[in-house]
């Protein structure tokens, strides 16, 4: 599969190999990666891909995990990808992340409006997320794309958009 290009960004479909060298936190030769990156949730989210491209062995793209680069320099700063394919409804489930040095930039975005856009293009009918109820910059990230808040529990908030 093909990278996906924002303004600004490289969505690239992960390997299974980059996916557990993210997971592990410890970067190849050919890796460029920003100073922070990856976070204990980007390392989590690459190695729920990796668990499932492994298990599947086949490729899970599009509905698998992206490394989110920036376009200027390549630099790996963040992730972004699916919880696995969408069910009978149609309802795709999306996660990312961002280094903490590259945060406040709009980057996660910029991130996940190119993915809405390729999700349409998928056939997906619904996108959801959620996010813990103290992450505000989280929230405003998802309501800045479109998707409203479609309930809670005692730790997280949960969103979604009408494809």
């Amino acid at each position: 599969m093909e990278d996906l290009l924002t303004d600004r960004l490289i969505l690239h479909p992960f390997t299974l190999e980059e996916a557990q060298r993210v997971a592990e936190g410890v970067p190849g030769p050919g890796d460029n990666w920003a100073a922070d990156y990856p976070s204990e949730g980007e390392r989590a989210g690459a190695g729920m891909f990796a668990r499932r491209q492994g298990a599947d062995e086949q490729d899970l793209h599009p509905w698998g995990g992206y490394e989110i680069r920036r376009r200027s320099d390549g630099v790996a700063i963040g992730g972004i990808g699916f919880h696995g394919t969408p069910g009978e409804s149609g309802t795709a489930e999306i996660g990312y992340g961002l280094a903490v040095s590259e945060r406040g930039k709009g980057y996660a975005s910029e991130a996940l409006r190119g993915m809405l856009a390729a999700v349409r293009e998928w056939g997906a009918k619904r996108l959801i997320a959620d996010t813990n109820l103290d992450n505000i910059a989280s929230q405003r990230v998802m309501e800045a794309v479109g998707m409203v808040q479609t309930g809670q529990d005692e730790e997280l908030k949960f969103y979604a958009i009408e494809l």
